[in-house]
């Protein structure tokens, strides 16, 4: 169990070190855009839409590191004070009240929504660039399941806390 926890964790680790690379592509293809624009006085017609793909592409993609980073927003005013066993059940209660119910909403909408840039070739219509939708489309529903993972080994790791009174790790 430990070992795949591990992969889990990896991935998620891979994840984070994949939007560093895409932050640093949005900075050129802005940089670029803003140097056509307003320097040569000819702007593009892609960069736009290329700088929103970039940024859902960072957010969904990240996810999975954030939550491994135990980066996303908690109140813890009352958490911090807790001990690791109370937090475990907090964590328990709350990944399957609202963390896996809404994941795995989104990711049966983002398939279905992926599906259908396929089945109707859709495009994006931002601009007059026209990309296909379906690799962005791709990135969301890979962005979900990568962070549905991650929950799924942070709440094996929270079960084991409770029923163990250890730490899996």
């Amino acid at each position: 169990m430990s070992k795949l926890l591990g992969i889990i964790d990896a991935i998620s680790r891979w994840s984070g070190m994949i939007c560093r690379w895409g932050v640093l592509v949005l900075v050129v293809v802005l940089c670029y855009e803003v140097t056509a624009r307003y320097v040569f006085d000819n702007p593009t017609i892609w960069a736009h839409e290329m700088s929103m793909m970039l940024g859902v592409f960072i957010v969904t993609i990240g996810w999975s590191y954030v939550h491994l980073r135990k980066g996303h927003v908690r109140v813890d005013v009352f958490y911090a004070r807790m001990s690791p066993r109370t937090r475990a059940w907090v964590d328990i209660g709350c990944f399957l009240v609202f963390f896996l119910p809404l994941m795995l909403v989104l990711i049966y909408a983002s398939v279905g929504m992926a599906w259908e840039a396929y089945i109707f070739d859709e495009v994006l219509m931002a601009s007059f660039w026209y990309p296909p939708a379906l690799p962005i489309r791709l990135v969301v529903v890979i962005g979900l399941s990568t962070f549905l993972l991650q929950g799924l080994a942070d709440f094996t790791r929270d079960v084991y806390r409770v029923v163990k009174g250890a730490s899996l790790d």
